[in-house]
């Protein structure tokens, strides 16, 4: 890819410099190269994209015409597909996402999840006959109606951009709302592009979508509380999640966050062991760990508990930490030099807590360049510990004994987070009863997978409210209003 400097703002329908002429850098993790600039949008740009997509909102029929939104959102599906390969290479680089999942969730799968969404808004039943009555002895004829809620102000991570931002953008666009669009100062340029596709090769009409990009935080801030934006929808630590409610709350808006997690993988003692840890690894450090539904806490039978360790350790040592751009690799960088340095302060903390590492607790060897953090296995923590309690957001799992069934559930359960999960067990009744037990949002059972367009996504406790993705997710973003007509 080579480099560019011009990525620009999304704005009213028309790519533009920000308005202080700033811009900011985005770096490629594996190497701290500079790839290039994108715009750094200032309050003032954010004023304008709010304008512009509640202009869009009340004065253009966008939202009183599902067919054509239907057509927008295929034209955004093609447009993305046909540039299929320059969005690869730049989310490798921008992202440090290992290439095997450009091919699945970090790009081609949200991609074509547009599809899905434009297919649920033709075939949605947006009016419901709820027939005749009497209420209060009065003939009525009543409906239901679903309707967008507005103006959508989205605030997105860095860590899987592309499928963060298109699982907002699809369904509220589908569901007729406008939309303005904030992303991590990260993954900048993962939100700019969709920005210059959405201008140049789709009819969305302008306003519709607005895309700023910035270094600055505060405008995060600033959509949430501007009485002009109806509903905020926020991905990312619990936090801010919880900054992010209480600033909505001046305006009554709505809200629905999908935040943070520190989530249990359950081996039942009935469990092909090495299938498990085996799998219980990959499934740990892929992305580096930088995913918020990853499962970090290896909970295992306390009589093989070293054998499950070695297992582990030796699975994680042999993925180790390699070049994002590689075929092979299922662990690249973390995102920045801040990232690594929290996720190191981390290690430290693990071994003040009494822990030891079976595999990794730093920089792997030949990485002078770039953000990274070796694969690490840490042992000898019970579940009290910060390191075991706390989302670390790194390639950094902890292995823990459990004493059966209940107390591997009381294990599980016992956390602040409720987003995800994992059961693997030789008898499928029972480990779907154990699975039925855990307080989570979603589980996977003996290495199946939930991700996709139709199931939602959401967490219990403080991982989130609300849903992402499904008729739910759809639905977040719909009003419901009751019409009754009186009849004789």
């Amino acid at each position: 890819m080579s480099r560019t400097t011009d990525r620009l703002l999304l704005l009213d329908g028309r790519l533009t410099p920000s308005a202080g002429g700033g811009a900011f850098e985005t770096i490629d993790p594996a190497n701290e190269d500079v790839l290039g600039t994108a715009a750094d949008g200032t309050p003032a740009d954010m004023d304008r994209a709010i304008g512009a997509a509640r202009r869009a909102f009340d004065e253009t029929s966008w939202a009183a015409d599902p067919a054509f939104r239907v057509r927008c959102l295929r034209q955004l599906r093609e447009a993305m597909q046909r540039r299929s390969d320059e969005l690869r290479e730049l989310t490798i680089r921008e992202v440090g996402a290992p290439r095997f999942l450009t091919f699945g969730g970090q790009l081609d799968t949200p991609v074509d999840d547009l599809g899905w969404f434009a297919g649920l808004a033709e075939s949605y039943e947006w009016e419901r006959d709820l027939g005749r009555a009497e209420p209060m002895g009065m003939p009525s004829h009543r409906w239901i109606r679903r309707e967008p809620v507005g103006v959508v102000g989205a605030i997105t991570p860095w860590n899987f951009p592309h499928q963060i931002n298109l699982a907002k953008l699809g369904p509220a666009l589908a569901a007729g709302n406008t939309v303005v669009l904030k992303p991590a100062p990260d993954t900048p340029w993962c939100a700019a592009v969709l920005g210059e596709i959405i201008a140049a090769e789709t009819d969305i009409p302008p306003g519709v979508v607005n895309v700023v990009t910035s270094s600055d935080h505060g405008l995060g801030a600033q959509l949430v509380e501007d009485p002009r934006v109806d509903l905020v929808t926020f991905t990312g630590s619990t936090a801010t999640g919880r900054t992010v409610m209480a600033s909505a709350a001046a305006t009554l808006k709505r809200v629905f966050l999908e935040l943070g997690g520190k989530s249990a993988f359950i081996v039942l003692d009935d469990a092909d062991l090495r299938a498990a840890c085996s799998f219980a690894a990959f499934s740990g450090i892929a992305h580096a760990g930088q995913g918020c539904a990853i499962t970090t806490r290896i909970l295992v039978p306390r009589d093989r508990y070293d054998e499950a360790v070695e297992i582990t350790a030796k699975s994680l040592a042999k993925l180790g930490a390699g070049d994002p751009g590689d075929d092979r690799t299922i662990c690249g960088p973390v995102i920045s030099a801040r990232q690594r340095d929290r996720i190191e302060g981390y290690l430290r903390l693990a071994v003040e807590e009494g822990g030891s590492f079976a595999c990794g607790g730093g920089r792997p060897a030949g990485r002078d360049k770039g953000f990274w953090i070796e694969p690490t296995l840490v042992t000898g923590l019970s579940n009290d510990a910060r390191t075991a309690r706390e989302e670390i957001f790194g390639p950094v799992l902890v292995i823990m004994p459990h004493d059966g069934d209940d107390d591997a559930v009381r294990i599980a359960n016992d956390s602040p987070y409720g987003l995800s999960g994992a059961v693997h067990g030789g008898d499928l009744e029972r480990a779907r009863a154990v699975a039925a037990r855990l307080r989570t949002g979603t589980v996977g059972v003996n290495g199946g997978v939930w991700y996709s367009a139709d199931v939602p996504f959401g967490g219990y406790k403080q991982s989130g409210i609300g849903r992402e993705m499904g008729v739910a997710g759809f639905e977040e973003y719909l009003e419901t209003k009751a019409i009754a007509e009186g009849t004789t």
